[in-house]
């Protein structure tokens, strides 16, 4: 969602794990909350892809029209999704902001979600380039 930097300490993330997959008026809702919390730097999805074609057996070709696959809207900017959403990582400007922003995430959570969830805190995402990115010639 936000361009990638990289930095010398990796900054936090909070992972939210809902119990299922999110809709998509529900994800739109849940981001936009998200990041109006305070010191919340970006947010990263992850979930189940939703290919726009189908890619193997019979209707090969043919549109997949899955009606999570939207287009929704995320700090005013139109986004096509992509993934249906499992995970989201939230990443906070300072460790020291932490316990402030995982209050206010669950509680952000607790608002939007109608079923459970699971926060933790870590490093989730790559903060740095790897071995891979040098050879594939990502990084000079």
């Amino acid at each position: 969602m936000s361009k990638s930097t990289s930095e010398s300490v990796p900054l936090p993330e909070i992972l939210i794990f809902p119990e299922r997959l999110l809709f998509a008026d529900t994800t739109e809702l849940l981001l936009n909350k998200l990041y109006a919390v305070k010191n919340v730097r970006q947010i990263n999805i992850q979930g189940e892809g939703l290919p726009a074609i189908i890619k193997a057996g019979p209707g090969t070709g043919g549109p997949v029209n899955h009606p999570e696959r939207k287009k929704i809207k995320v700090k005013g900017e139109e986004i096509e999704l992509t993934v249906q959403v499992g995970r989201i990582f939230v990443e906070i400007c300072d460790i020291d902001l932490v316990p402030q922003a995982m209050k206010d995430i669950e509680a952000v959570c607790k608002e939007v979600l109608p079923f459970s969830f699971n926060l933790e805190v870590g490093r989730y995402s790559k903060f740095k380039p790897t071995t891979t990115d040098y050879n594939k010639g990502l990084v000079k």
